[in-house]
């Protein structure tokens, strides 16, 4: 037993329980990460890149908004079997998103890709009440001195899930395949899959092992609290997810979404005022460090997802490693995380004090993120190793103790309400955090990518889709096939302009992106005309010395370039018949025919020799081209993720600030108490 609880726990029922939780955090914060890697092949397969934000946003939505009514219900009802019931929907959804697709189209629900998206609503829905009743659960058991210690366990889970997550998504994706005589399995299928043996797990421990703690009190759901909550934070979702992308962010759509988020959160803050047992008290806010934990958390955590998750995409596309390697490469943010993280548990479980550690975490925080703005192109992983380390020590703080904080801020009775709020606040932060950051990249790459990336003849590669920026940027052979298609379809057209297509001359002769030496032969009637000018002469030079008479003639017959053909013709021609003028002018009118006639077929040889030596230079350009494009990317993304780093460190400014005014309260010595602190 702990003499500092009033619950009658024994120590196998809490250490079963807390296991139990683990599982449940460490799924929650899994499946944020680890469907990312696995995106790619999942759009190959199901053919659905025009739903591609949608998979991630549906759920985002769900999981997000679900948040505040699985706390409520949580208070009213009890823990254990509202964790139950979010256990139960996760995995009923992991499961039925495994199979999108398996079964070809559905109807209402429609194509593979469109059974995902609705999958993965279902699924965020039960992630929502996933950490929010665990968080909880821990408060129910433990007092907050003790928490602290846990938090910080809890925190390098959710931190382990972060980072490890796109390695675990992008191993089953490249390696998962699995055949069973006719029938295979997808290695994406499985990325959803993993979480059934782990949840049924879990659940077994919850609904066998762990205790059902204080009874919750029942009482009235405020409905209209919950739909106002759902419109609010879908509207903001979808303004942030679409902005940018689909739609201007001055599109009516865009500015009306926003203003349906904002009525919506309007109307939602007088109902709530009213309600007999509103979703969301408010009076909650008038405790001034849950107000400003809430608002830190949901700061710190836009400068947390909105810089942890570029990372991969640096070094997949500027360092070259694959979706695995890039979670290996992120072990150091990783493991400092988790020291930092446990460490400023245990601190406080020992000391009490948790205030100048969460400052501490924040000055570390920017620190990491001002070295992390001088990477570059040329960048190794060892110097980049450092990089994330610090950046790490300074996350590990912000995982531990803003729900601490606020659990220790908020009256006993709304443990689960205030709980629910902080995940609320760190989910929309983290969707936030993503799409600004993702907008400050989207800006940095459209002036980037044009002045480091060569365009293709034809084309325009800087129209990168960031979707697919590894498999377009870095995949070597696929640059190449799509630089030497370029370059086949260029030369078909220099082709048909040195066959004397005029539409073709005119492409050739516009296109600025081909070299002089290529279009030079093209200027000014092109081959043809300079041809039939050089046989003029030739034919002029030709009868002036046929009229010179027999000296003339011993001229022509030593001339290397006139053909044997007319050289034996000019020797059988009688003395006498050059002292003939009649004579010498027939020869001559015939000598300028054969010449004449000769036009076409040394224009076609001299096209055909030009062709062979565009050909060959299109060669060289097309490796030359390749590398320069492989450069240029990675040139343009390393400056680019710079660039993004750079803008956010007002995000990480603001989130160190706000951390500055959070009070320092003592730690409640019990998990029960009727009083708020001020």
């Amino acid at each position: 037993m702990n003499d500092s609880s009033d619950l009658q726990i024994t120590s196998a029922e809490r250490r079963l329980t807390l296991a139990a939780l683990a599982v449940v955090v460490l799924l929650s914060a899994l499946d944020q990460t680890i469907v990312a890697t696995a995106m790619p092949r999942i759009i190959e397969q199901l053919q659905g890149l025009s739903m591609y934000a949608w998979v991630t946003t549906a759920y985002m939505l769900t999981s997000t908004v679900s948040v505040p009514l699985y706390g409520k219900l949580s208070d009213q009802y009890g823990r254990k079997p509202i964790l139950i019931l979010g256990v139960v929907v996760f995995l009923v959804g992991s499961a039925l998103c495994g199979l999108s697709g398996e079964f070809g189209s559905l109807p209402v629900l429609g194509d593979g890709m469109m059974q995902l998206v609705v999958f993965r609503a279902l699924q965020g829905l039960g992630a929502g009440a996933l950490m929010t009743v665990s968080f909880a659960v821990m408060a129910d058991m433990y007092p907050p001195r003790e928490r602290g210690r846990l938090f910080g366990v809890f925190g390098s889970v959710f931190g382990l899930a972060t980072v490890v997550g796109p390695f675990i998504g992008g191993f089953f994706t490249d390696h998962g395949t699995v055949s069973m005589g006719a029938y295979e399995i997808a290695g994406w299928r499985w990325v959803f899959y993993v979480n059934l043996p782990l949840g049924a797990l879990a659940l077994f421990m919850i609904v066998y092992r762990m205790p059902a703690l204080r009874k919750g009190g029942g009482g009235n759901i405020d409905y209209l609290g919950a739909v106002l909550v759902v419109l609010t934070a879908a509207s903001l979702l979808l303004g942030l997810t679409l902005g940018g992308t689909h739609y201007a962010w001055d599109s009516p759509r865009i500015l009306g979404l926003f203003a349906m988020s904002l009525v919506s959160l309007a109307i939602f803050i007088w109902v709530e005022g009213r309600a007999r047992e509103p979703i969301l008290p408010l009076h909650l806010f008038s405790i001034p460090t849950f107000r400003i934990a809430t608002l830190g958390s949901f700061v710190m955590s836009m400068a947390f997802l909105g810089v942890v998750m570029f990372m991969p995409l640096y070094m997949q596309v500027v360092q070259g490693v694959s979706a695995v390697q890039s979670g290996v490469a992120l072990l150091p943010l990783m493991l400092t995380l988790i020291v930092s993280s446990i460490g400023s548990g245990r601190i406080v479980a020992r000391t009490g004090k948790y205030k100048w550690l969460m400052v501490s975490g924040g000055v570390l925080l920017v620190a990491g993120v001002v070295s992390l703005t001088g990477i570059g192109a040329d960048t190794t992983q060892a110097d980049l190793t450092w990089r994330l380390a610090l950046t790490g020590l300074g996350l590990g703080p912000a995982q531990t103790l803003f729900s601490l904080v606020i659990q220790n801020a908020a009256p006993a009775n709304q443990i689960g309400v205030a709980t629910s709020m902080s995940q609320f606040s760190r989910q929309i932060g983290s969707t936030v955090g993503v799409a600004i950051f993702g907008t400050f990249l989207t800006h940095a790459l459209t002036a980037e990518l044009p002045k480091h990336v060569p365009q293709l003849p034809g084309g325009n590669l800087s129209q990168l889709d960031l979707a697919h920026a590894q498999s377009q940027a870095m995949n070597v052979d696929q640059i190449r096939a799509r630089v030497h298609t370029a370059l086949d379809e260029r030369y078909r057209v220099i082709e048909r302009a040195f066959n004397e297509d005029q539409r073709a001359v005119q492409e050739v002769l516009a296109d600025s992106r081909l070299p002089e030496a290529v279009k030079a032969p093209l200027r000014d009637g092109g081959l043809r005309a300079k041809t039939h000018d050089e046989l003029e002469e030739r034919t002029d030079a030709l009868v002036a010395e046929l009229k010179a008479g027999e000296a003339g003639r011993d001229r022509l017959l030593k001339d290397p370039d006139l053909s044997p053909a007319m050289k034996k013709q000019l020797a059988n021609i009688p003395s006498r018949a050059w002292n003939e003028p009649e004579v010498i002018a027939g020869v001559a009118t015939l000598f300028r025919d054969s010449l004449l006639a000769t036009e076409n077929a040394i224009v076609a040889k001299r096209a055909q020799n030009a062709l062979q030596m565009v050909k060959a230079g299109m060669t060289m350009y097309a490796d030359k081209l390749v590398a320069d494009i492989q450069r240029g990317v990675k040139v343009a993304f390393a400056a680019s993720i710079a660039h993004m780093l750079e803008r956010a460190l007002w995000i990480v400014g603001l989130a160190l600030f706000v951390v500055l005014f959070i009070p320092e309260l003592p730690l409640r010595a019990k998990p029960h108490s009727d009083t708020a602190s001020e």
